[in-house]
């Protein structure tokens, strides 16, 4: 920690391209999964009372290669509810879905998944600071084109000279962030305290996000944005710090967000 600074483990260079090269392979499966990001093919909100579901394209919620009429979504105070038509042929679980059901939204955690061939959609929740919450529905499609087409991600060489240390301020209490999505809401998020580093030579400050049990969640942007990485800025995760308040911070696992690979998604 000489100068104040630290410094991260050293790496073995072949041993370490080997590991980002395994990093972007696993990251590319979970965009290309019969239900990764690229088969989402729609997001329609809901508004409050009855909203048609079918192959119709003026149906509230449109749906591909499904029958005109398929059934009934219902959004009354902050519950939703779908009633099915026999004859579409949506099921849950593998059993065939008859009457109407309350489905369980993704802000409950799993979200009550409805099948209807190779489509699969649900509810999301999505808060807003401003506007209280927007119920949508998410529809994906394990036969999307877009997985067929995905060419892989475009990335830089690996460079162990951005896997940098850095130390770990935590804020007590945590401080309250705002956070802007791409649907043009603000959801507020958590932060337990900042990472400060040094990177091509600049000393920096990242806000870190709660990231889980065993990690912290970094949103940043650089000077790469809209020329040669996604406009919107990348996303990041770390380790919690040790014990002796260290991340080391690996910006070869910056990844895009999914966004950058589909516009139903709600980052």
């Amino acid at each position: 920690m000489e100068g104040g600074q630290v410094a991260p483990p050293p790496v073995d260079a072949a041993a370490y391209a080997a590991e980002i090269a395994a990093w972007r392979e696993e990251y590319e499966a979970l965009l290309t999964r019969p239900e990764g990001w690229l088969s989402l093919v729609g997001l329609h909100w809901l508004k409050e009372g009855a909203n048609a579901c079918g192959g119709d394209p003026a149906s509230a919620v449109p749906l591909p290669r499904a029958p005109e009429r398929a059934g009934t979504f219902y959004l009354e105070g902050g519950e939703v509810s779908f009633e099915a038509l026999p004859e579409a042929g949506i099921t849950v679980s593998g059993e065939p879905l008859a009457g109407r059901v309350v489905l369980a939204t993704d802000a409950a955690g799993e979200p009550t998944i409805l099948e209807l061939g190779s489509l699969r959609f649900y509810v999301i929740a999505r808060a807003d600071a401003e506007h209280g919450t927007r119920y949508g529905v998410r529809i994906k499609d394990r036969q999307s084109p877009r997985i067929a087409a995905f060419a892989g991600i475009d990335a830089y060489p690996p460079d162990p000279a951005w896997r940098v240390a850095s130390r770990f301020v935590p804020y007590r209490p945590p401080k309250t962030i705002p956070v802007p999505t791409v649907l043009g809401t603000v959801v507020e998020m958590e932060s337990p305290g900042a990472l400060e580093f040094v990177a091509g030579g600049e000393r920096a400050r990242l806000d870190a996000l709660d990231g889980g049990e065993d990690e912290l969640w970094l949103i940043f942007a650089d000077q790469t944005n809209g020329r040669e990485t996604y406009g919107g800025g990348r996303f990041l995760y770390v380790p919690r710090p040790d014990d002796r308040g260290v991340v080391v911070i690996d910006f070869n696992k910056a990844y895009n967000p999914p966004c950058a690979y589909t516009p139903f998604a709600t980052c």
